[in-house]
């Protein structure tokens, strides 16, 4: 029994501290894209009316406005990745973000990324639901503001069994 016990605090352990690698692992992708996308420079810099002109080729209506939205979901998203908050629904809007991507231009390129295939973003859609399921984990914001929350609660009730 304490064995198992153990292990289970080990796995928790071992998964609550690995989550920020994942949302290292999503979060800088996106925010380089959406610097790319916004302010237009870095290794990808499109800049939003280039970005425009990218979607309106591809028959997206409004190109402007949905040039805007992908940017600031991407560098928005992506900084509040790298700091662990809001991370269930930043997760969330990245996912759909990288799932249109993936069917509007990359899935008819077939799959390796060299090819402008699925390879990339159909990754960075999977990794995105995982963190909508698994939440932060540890060195996030959330965790410091919803801990303190946890943490009091445990000692008033403990207080409250001691009195």
């Amino acid at each position: 029994m304490a064995q198992t016990v153990s292990r289970q605090l080990s796995s928790e352990t071992t998964t609550r501290w690995s989550l920020p690698l994942v949302r290292l692992a999503l979060g800088i992708p996106m925010l380089i894209a959406g610097v790319g996308k916004v302010f237009g420079v870095g290794p990808k810099p499109m800049g939003i009316s280039g970005f425009a002109g990218f979607l309106a080729s591809l028959g997206v209506p409004l190109p402007t406005i949905a040039a805007w939205g992908v940017g600031l979901v991407e560098l928005v998203g992506g900084i509040l990745l790298l700091v662990g908050l809001a991370v269930r629904l930043a997760s969330a809007v990245i996912a759909i973000d990288m799932l249109v991507a993936t069917v509007l231009y990359h899935l008819p390129n077939g799959y390796p990324v060299t090819s402008n295939g699925i390879e990339l973003t159909l990754t960075l859609t999977v990794i995105a639901v995982a963190l909508v399921l698994s939440g932060p984990g540890a060195f996030s914001i959330e965790g410091v503001l919803f801990d303190q929350e946890d943490r009091s609660a445990d000692s008033s009730q403990s207080r409250g069994r001691d009195e």
